[in-house]
C-alpha cells in the first residue's frame, strides 16, 4: 500500500470535520485513506452515526476492514457506476481513484447529499472542471495545496466564509 505522508494528503480535515459538526444523516466516504478512514469512524462512533466506506483499491479496501463495525460499512467497489446511490445522505466525502471519477461521482450525489466535500480540486486532474455547474452552493479552501470544496443543492454554505479578525 503506498502511503503518502505529505500535508497535502490531510488538507481535507478541518473542513470534513467542520461539515459532520453541521449536518445530519449518514456518512459516504468514496476511497478510504490512512488519514480520511479512521477520522471518520471515529467521529461517527461518537456522533452515533452511520458510515459507509467504498473503496475500489484492494489493498486500501484490506486496511479499511479492520474499521468494519456495526455503524462502519466498507464495501468493495468493482465498478463506480454499480453504485448504488439511491437514498438520502448527509455527507458524501470524495477522494477516491480513479481520479476522473471525482467530478462524475460528485454530480451523481447532487441531489441526494446535503453536502459533498471534495479533495484535491485544485487543477484537472481530476475531473471537477464540469461538475460545478450542477451545484448551486460552492465553497473552496484554497490555503495549501490540495484544496478542499464544499458543494450542496441544499445547504447554503457562508458558514465556512472566514471571517475577519
Amino acid at each position: 500500500m503506498k502511503i503518502n505522508l505529505g500535508k497535502r494528503y490531510t488538507s481535507y480535515m478541518a473542513i470534513l470535520v467542520n461539515i459532520l459538526l453541521k449536518s445530519e444523516g449518514d456518512i459516504v466516504e468514496l476511497g478510504t485513506g490512512i488519514y480520511s478512514t479512521p477520522l471518520l469512524h471515529w467521529l461517527c462512533r461518537d456522533m452515533n452515526r452511520r458510515l459507509i466506506s467504498l473503496e475500489s483499491d484492494p489493498e486500501y479496501y484490506n486496511f479499511a476492514r479492520q474499521y468494519q463495525s456495526k455503524l462502519h460499512r466498507i464495501k468493495f467497489v468493482a465498478n463506480w457506476d454499480e453504485v448504488d446511490i439511491s437514498s438520502h445522505m448527509g455527507v458524501v466525502f470524495i477522494d477516491h481513484m480513479p481520479s476522473i471519477r471525482r467530478g462524475i461521482d460528485a454530480i451523481r450525489f447532487r441531489n441526494l447529499a446535503d453536502y459533498i466535500v471534495l479533495h484535491d480540486t485544485e487543477g484537472t486532474k481530476y475531473g471537477y472542471e464540469t461538475m460545478w455547474s450542477h451545484f448551486k452552493y460552492q465553497y473552496t479552501w484554497k490555503e495549501a495545496l490540495g484544496w478542499v470544496s464544499v458543494v450542496s443543492n441544499f445547504k447554503d454554505l457562508s458558514f465556512l466564509e472566514l471571517k475577519p479578525s
